[in-house]
């Protein structure tokens, strides 16, 4: 080989080397970027554990309760504790002898979070409810004898107190901007675990019917959280509480990847009325109201399943007032969309009373605004009832006349017009919409039914309908089902 061919040879490895060099080194600039996001990723939760665990509070409750029945707590040490006062007045001409009552304390735990530097302290009612002690422990160790400012079972939201100032405290964010897939952080005591934190992500956003509160909007995370966690902070990746971790979804006590927590927004509704009142007072419209589904939404001419239905207006409520009548459909709150009862309820409820919303609903097939001012809460509201819809057979329904005898047999007011429901066949189209015996059938698609001939009539003219609108009463009010009439 030449002296120029080796020339050649010497630079063409040297230029692979060097390619070969500069490939490994975007490939190691490639994994180095990648670790330092994460890195960067470790470095900013571990900034905000530390922040959050500082004013995150441990809370043992104690509370002293009195039972009669000894062996509920220890053994049964006295024979006649197992007999009623009927027994001892049959067989020995005497009344029972009077129980001693048995005292025991009852305790529990939970987490909590300091939210301003005077000691408030935000958590859920389940925690602290009717506890007789509350001891707080903080993060350094010391330990306060807690007051209850105010607890709302409703919402399951809670304020407490202890004395003394400067404490580290967390910082509210809006709830209202979180978005399904953020990042997320619980902080909580699980199991008597102080200072443990959890990541994950929001799952999903505005869970209702749960059962867990009356007024329900939670967020859903994966982020770990168990028995001990309630009442500590849900985080987003600033440091913001976003949420209250209030429940879990379990079917074996511990933690299965979902959990729910109160939105901040929500709690710091809550929690001002109870720092300024000590009670929380929501707003009252008086309607019993039910989900939109899709045959409802064609019996009333809507083209999509929205809104939800009002399917009795209270009497001499703010409703009433208002100008809402039964069979409209509320779709806008405010300019907002209400998808569900759920929401409808939170919307108004977080309104002070005596204050005006728009509401934009449809009535007779047309789009209608209303101004209502709400009215208060006069204790318990009326509960949302939703139709049970399930409509792939027959009606199967037997019905008879509503006399006066049968009205004050079921204590019925004089003016309640309707027929009353004798038999519902099992596995029915009716049966499967929730109809029962003993509830009473007082419209047929929009049209009154005051006597035997005029349902039959308003089913005669609905003879060709493939489905049926009823509105039953039954001893919680009024709401109204569809059923499908199938051959």
């Amino acid at each position: 080989m030449s002296h120029h061919h080796k020339n050649i040879a010497v630079w063409s490895s040297m230029l692979i080397l060097t390619v070969s060099m500069g490939f490994m080194s975007q490939e190691t600039r490639a994994e180095e970027n990648h670790v330092q996001i994460l890195k960067e990723t470790g470095s900013a939760f571990t900034t905000i554990a530390k922040k959050a665990i500082a004013a995150v509070v441990f809370i043992e409750v104690e509370k002293d309760v009195a039972s009669g029945m000894s062996g509920h707590h220890g053994t049964y040490n006295n024979p006649f504790e197992f007999f009623g006062e009927e027994f001892f007045e049959r067989y020995f001409g005497q009344p029972h002898p009077p129980r001693q009552p048995r005292h025991y304390r009852q305790m529990g735990q939970g987490s909590g979070f300091l939210i301003s530097k005077d000691g408030d302290i935000l958590t859920n009612n389940h925690v602290v409810g009717d506890a007789d002690r509350i001891t707080v422990t903080l993060h350094d160790g010391r330990k306060f004898q807690a007051e209850k400012v105010g607890s709302d079972a409703k919402s399951e939201v809670a304020v407490i107190r202890i004395k003394g100032d400067d404490f580290p405290f967390l910082t509210l964010g809006d709830s209202d901007v979180l978005e399904i897939g953020e990042w997320v952080i619980a902080v909580g005591n699980p199991f008597g675990l102080t200072e443990t934190v959890t990541a994950g992500i929001v799952s999903a956003k505005g869970r209702s019917n749960i059962g867990i509160a009356d007024y329900e909007n939670f967020i859903q995370t994966d982020a770990a959280i168990n028995p001990g966690n309630s009442g500590g902070p849900l985080l987003n990746i600033r440091g913001e509480v976003i949420g209250v971790n209030t429940a879990i979804y379990s079917q074996s006590g511990g933690y299965m990847g979902i959990g729910f927590a109160i939105p901040i927004n929500m709690a710091r509704s809550i929690k001002d009325q109870l720092l300024t009142n000590g009670k929380v007072v929501r707003g009252y419209l008086g309607v019993y109201i039910q989900t939109v589904d899709k045959d409802m939404a064609s019996s009333f001419g809507l083209d999509a399943a929205e809104g939800i239905l009002i399917s009795q207006v209270m009497e001499d409520s703010a409703a009433e007032k208002s100008g809402l009548k039964e069979g409209d459909i509320i779709t806008h709150v405010d300019g907002k969309k209400v998808k569900e009862t759920g929401t409808f309820r939170n919307s108004i409820a977080a309104l002070s009373p005596g204050t005006e919303v728009k509401l934009t609903l449809f009535r007779d097939r047309k789009k209608k605004t209303i101004k209502a001012v709400t009215g208060e809460l006069p204790g318990e509201e009326p509960e949302a009832t939703e139709t049970a819809a399930d409509t792939t057979e027959k009606i199967g329904l037997s019905v008879t006349e509503l006399t006066p005898e049968i009205a004050r047999q079921l204590r019925l007011d004089q003016e309640t017009k309707g027929v009353l429901i004798t038999e519902v066949k099992l596995g029915g189209a009716a049966w499967n919409a929730g109809l029962r015996q003993g509830m009473l059938v007082t419209s047929v698609n929009r049209q009154n039914i005051d006597t035997l001939e005029s349902f039959n009539q308003a089913l005669a003219d609905a003879s060709d309908a493939e489905v049926i609108l009823l509105k039953i009463t039954d001893g919680r009010g009024s709401r109204y089902v569809t059923v499908r009439v199938t051959e």
